[in-house]
């Protein structure tokens, strides 16, 4: 019986986008080949770790749910641990109100993914050129000879 599961993994700051793709696809690879099914994927992004882990205080998240057996969960943790990419790891068993959540939690993310983002029109105060203040005529005369 396949049972549903979310792992969530840290991997060390200093890889490149491809080091993590590559690391991603070896977990998602291992998940397939042992009868289970990604259900659902989630780049996380680099974040700032709430305290150092091997010296490091940043790392790589990414999300994974996916249904399996019960017993490759043993065998994705140890992958886990031996990858030195990965600093951390934790896979939980999703019981069925959590798996709900996750399904809605999906849905609104694609809504919001999906949704064209529109900025409200400002508005637009119109340009009023400055008004240059009237000169009494004497000072413009005698502008006028000074300049002459």
């Amino acid at each position: 019986m396949l049972k549903q599961y979310e792992t969530v993994f840290i991997a060390t700051p200093v890889l490149s986008e491809q080091q993590m793709k590559e690391a991603v696809a070896k977990y998602t690879k291992l998940i397939a080949d042992n009868g289970g099914e990604v259900v659902y994927e989630e780049d996380w992004g680099l974040r700032h770790l709430a305290y150092p882990i091997q010296h490091k205080t940043s790392g790589f998240y990414y999300l994974i749910q996916f249904q399996s057996d019960p017993s490759f969960v043993e065998t994705l943790e140890t992958q886990y641990f031996r990858d030195e990419r990965i600093i951390r790891f934790l896979t939980v068993a999703l019981d069925k109100d959590a798996v709900e959540y996750a399904e809605r939690r999906r849905q609104n993310r694609a809504k919001a993914a999906a949704a064209p983002k529109v900025e409200e029109p400002k508005a637009e105060e119109p340009v009023v050129a400055p008004e240059e203040p009237e000169l009494p005529e004497e000072a413009v005369e005698s502008n006028e000879e000074n300049n002459a």
